[in-house]
């Protein structure tokens, strides 16, 4: 089993000074390796149809409205399941909440507690994009909250990789990106979110509602 996490917005609480409103996590889930590989292989495919070069990474908030849902279009047809928690960071209270990297870990513990039933032995990639210190201690964080003492593994390994050389990174980039427009009330989004990707979504939720 594989995770590819990523997430849209920033954990920064500066509302007024530019830090994105929501703070959005998502998990990409493949049962099988297999799958996860043609899913793989036809993403790269999709790059020599577009006459893009073989490092071009997707990136759903830079992409064209043409090229979003051609990547859509293209990855949708194999088998994940998705989970998306996003934090209304205009709604919460707490001091905890103040700090970035506090709340970037409760973030993405509480998608993973949403998924961790469906999550078994799992390999879990990160995007090593960032702090590596912080990215090391999210996993440590990640396996400890989510791998109970005496209970199942639902996590088994945490990686570290780069999103520009990691199809299936991109590919959560996407499911993160349309939910957090989902959220806003982004009718393109929504649009996408209905013809490619609603089948796939197991959990999606936001806090506080």
């Amino acid at each position: 089993m594989l995770v590819f996490v990523d997430e849209s917005g920033d954990p920064g609480m500066k509302l007024s000074s530019g830090s994105s409103r929501l703070f959005v996590v998502g998990l990409v889930v493949f049962d099988d390796r297999d799958e996860a590989q043609r899913c793989d292989d036809a993403i790269s495919e999709l790059r020599c149809q577009l006459y893009l070069p073989e490092a071009y990474e997707f990136h759903y908030s830079h992409n064209s409205k043409r090229i979003r849902e051609k990547f859509l279009d293209a990855a949708s047809s194999f088998s994940f399941k998705a989970h998306i928690f996003a934090l209304d960071k205009k709604l919460v209270t707490g001091s905890g909440f103040q700090y970035k990297d506090s709340l970037y870990k409760w973030t993405a513990n509480t998608v993973f507690q949403n998924a961790k039933n469906y999550l078994k032995d799992a390999t879990v990639v990160l995007d090593k994009c960032g702090d590596r210190t912080f990215r090391d201690e999210l996993a440590a964080y990640l396996r400890k909250r989510i791998n109970k003492k005496g209970g199942p593994t639902h996590i088994k390994k945490v990686k570290l990789e780069a999103s520009d050389r990691n199809n299936l990174l991109q590919l959560a980039d996407y499911v993160v990106g349309v939910s957090s427009g989902v959220f806003q009330g982004n009718q393109f989004a929504r649009d996408m979110d209905r013809r490619y990707l609603r089948s796939h979504v197991m959990s999606r939720r936001r806090w506080p509602k």
